[in-house]
């Protein structure tokens, strides 16, 4: 019988199974660790509202941290270790906190540039804390703003920063923002869409370092020019945090390895970015990044940890992974799991009006769809996705739409 269950990861992921565990009868005790001190809150405004300071930090807090779940957080405290065969996670300062239940919801870091120095002025953007020491930066209007990586996150922060006035140099090693998930064509269409906001995209460059002594004053490229600037983001993707889990038994790569039904080992499931699970409908091993399929995921660990309690069959997960960016007044949703590698074709709108939906397709199966400013027909759409129809049939369908 479960009497506590320890969430290490007040996340969305793990502050939804944490509220999934409550909606579901248990009443036992939930202990929530995370190294963040802040109370819970939602990241995807980090890089929008709250870093544009239209939002300020009491507006992202999670509703599961405010509805009386009878929560002991322990926020502020990092875990260190786990003990697997005597069910106890290790804190700092030599603490150590027993579970009967462990969710495994400890997220990730932000990537940092190989071999590059660190010196002030130079940001990530994953945490609270990164979001306010950028933006008080930001409130000093410096000349130049150098974002470093064109993904979601970087290209979500170049915005930010032109809606504040600033001048934005953009800089990607890949020939196009976005490539390696929505193809070189539609890149190109969202390096256009920066340029056209006034922003210095240069893309197929790589950064080799960081002129400066204490505080960054410059940054070097591999073409032997040196961008001026007094502020950097680097926003070149994320570390699942693991490092905690070394030694302990559970199977590690690139994430905490789970079965079908998030399980990584008994009586301990893993949910939201660290987690890697067996996808049949793609055909692999899958963590995905995104907002919705971390709430998916602690519902699901949540039920997990119930199920194998006794209280029924655990949940298989393998869902359709959603995803949204908001980029100055392009709305971006994508459906699925595309790469630059399937085939795409445009069967609603066009890229000249970027306004469009796209489809994505292998092996003969539709696989994703993407939509620019076009949220009714990707929703419509979206269950060509679930369906796996058939790439002719699903082409037709869409272009019935219109």
């Amino acid at each position: 019988m479960i009497g506590r269950i320890v969430v290490v990861g007040a996340s969305l992921a793990g502050m939804h199974a944490a509220k999934t565990l409550r909606a579901d009868g248990f009443d036992g005790d939930i202990a929530v660790i995370d190294a963040d001190a802040h109370t819970p809150y939602d990241k995807p405004p980090l890089s929008k509202q709250v870093l544009a300071g239209l939002w300020e930090p009491d507006r992202i807090t999670l509703p599961a941290a405010k509805e009386g779940l009878e929560l002991n957080f322990l926020l502020g405290r990092r875990a260190m270790g786990l003990e697997l065969h005597d069910r106890f996670v290790r804190l700092d300062g030599q603490e150590r906190i027993g579970f009967d239940g462990l969710v495994i919801a400890s997220g990730t870091s932000a990537r940092w540039l190989p071999g590059a120095r660190v010196l002030d002025g130079i940001h990530v953007l994953r945490t609270l804390d990164d979001c306010l020491a950028l933006r008080a930066e930001l409130d000093k209007e410096p000349e130049v703003v150098v974002v470093v990586g064109a993904g979601f996150i970087g290209a979500e922060v170049a915005a930010t920063c032109r809606g504040r006035g600033l001048r934005v140099v953009l800089i990607e090693e890949a020939a196009a923002p976005l490539e390696h998930a929505l193809g070189q064509e539609i890149g190109r269409l969202v390096a256009d869409i920066h340029r056209d906001e006034g922003v210095d995209v240069r893309l197929g460059v790589r950064v080799m370092g960081f002129d400066g002594d204490d505080h960054v004053e410059g940054v070097r490229l591999d073409d032997g020019s040196v961008i001026p600037s007094t502020v950097v983001v680097v926003g070149i993707g994320v570390i699942p945090n693991t490092d905690w889990l070394e030694g302990s038994g559970l199977v590690l790569d690139d994430g905490v390895v789970t079965d079908a039904t998030l399980t990584a080992a008994p009586g301990v499931v893993a949910a939201g970015d660290v987690a890697r699970w067996p996808s049949a409908r793609y055909g692999e091993l899958m963590r995905v990044e995104h907002w919705e399929t971390a709430i998916q995921m602690g519902e699901t660990a949540a039920r997990t940890l119930l199920a194998n309690d006794g209280s029924g069959l655990a949940p298989s997960f393998d869902p359709v992974p959603w995803f949204w960016s908001d980029q100055y007044d392009r709305k971006i949703q994508l459906a699925g799991r595309s790469s630059a590698e399937d085939d795409v074709e445009i069967v609603i709108g066009s890229l000249v009006e970027r306004r469009f939906v796209a489809l994505y397709g292998r092996n003969g199966r539709v696989r994703g769809v993407l939509g620019m400013n076009r949220p009714r027909h990707v929703m419509q759409l979206r269950d060509l996705v679930d369906r796996e129809s058939p790439w002719e049939e699903g082409l037709a369908a869409a272009r019935a739409l219109a």
